[in-house]
């Protein structure tokens, strides 16, 4: 996607005034709660989404390169799973991107003349826009229908466009981004939008080794501090905000016993952050903002996950180094 950003931003719509508003309000409500904190989904906008495929480049990132080599050397055997029986069926990847990994997926499909629809769900419009123009072109013979909006409400949506089979792609430990209680509801709410039967393919990082996990989120070229810095640029240009970003410190940790890594944005000094319409919101020198959770997990808990959210566990792709999940499962 790096390479198709000029394309990306022109496709980019204009923002709805529901979307500024829920926007602004999102952001006042998490600067004056208890804890500041900010919601992890306003990250990608144009400029975040470029950030966030240079970090997956970065040499310490690991998930990306540990989930492409499952979705590249075990595409046949993912494909043979998801195909399960040769019904007709709807693919619907949460949270699409640039479909780097699940390409490899679409291609061993086609290949195998399997009767299906991608529908793509991304919350970026311009994301969209760049895989309904560009997949049908580089994978003839694709039937693809993108869905902008938010994940559960997209998957309404594509309830009602047939009755085919679903296989829902959760991919990128995108999952990790909720802590586990949410996640345990996301599990929960994503079962009650699905029917018996239907499938869905769930990464989840492994924990592993506390510092490599901490430096894929600390990276040394300081691309992941931009990435969190830019939301209060976004801020600033959308909301009217006066964010004075050099003000603010990047910091991640990452607890082995929990799992959590989390990142925060530290503020420098005291200072007064203005938004339109609303009261100065201030900070103490040394007051953060939470900006993300990175969860990782162990396998036991994946499967009480299933279990929980009345799922089976079917099977599991890893990873050479077993680092990264590949989790297959289908509601009963």
């Amino acid at each position: 996607m790096k390479n198709t950003m000029e394309a990306l931003n022109s496709m980019k719509p204009p923002r709805t005034d529901s979307f500024k508003t829920q926007f602004y309000e999102d952001v006042v409500a998490g600067l004056r709660a208890s804890t500041k904190h900010l919601d992890a989904k306003y990250f990608y906008d144009a400029e975040g989404d470029k950030l966030f495929q240079q970090i997956m480049n970065c040499k310490e990132y690991y998930l990306t390169n540990c989930e492409m080599e499952i979705f590249t050397h075990q595409t046949k055997a993912i494909a043979d799973v998801v195909i399960s029986g040769g019904q007709p069926f709807d693919l619907i990847e949460l949270g699409a991107g640039d479909a780097t990994k699940s390409i490899h997926l679409l291609k061993n499909l086609l290949a195998q003349k399997a009767d299906f629809t991608y529908l793509p769900i991304d919350i970026s419009g311009h994301v969209i826009a760049m895989l309904n123009a560009t997949l049908p072109v580089t994978l003839p013979g694709l039937k693809i229908q993108g869905l902008q909006g938010e994940y559960f409400q997209m998957l309404k949506k594509a309830a009602t466009l047939s009755n085919h089979r679903k296989v829902v792609l959760f991919m990128g430990a995108n999952i990790g981004n909720m802590p586990v209680k949410d996640a345990q509801a996301f599990c929960e709410e994503l079962r009650y939008h699905l029917n018996p039967g239907d499938m869905v393919l769930i990464g989840f990082d492994l924990k592993k080794n506390p510092e490599t996990i901490l430096a894929a989120y600390n990276d040394s070229q300081g691309i992941t501090k931009a990435f969190n810095l830019n939301l209060l640029t976004r801020i600033n240009r959308e909301l009217g905000a006066d964010f004075n970003v050099d003000q603010f410190h990047h910091y991640a940790t990452y607890d082995p016993e929990t799992g959590a890594c989390k990142s925060y944005l530290v503020s420098l000094k005291q200072q007064d952050i203005h938004l339109p319409d609303t009261e100065v919101i201030r900070f103490d020198k040394d007051e953060y903002i939470w900006m993300e959770i990175s969860q990782k997990y162990t396998r036991e808990q994946i499967a009480g996950f299933a279990k929980r959210s009345g799922f089976r566990s079917v099977t599991d792709f890893s990873d050479s180094k077993d680092w990264f999940v590949d989790t297959v499962w289908v509601a009963e």
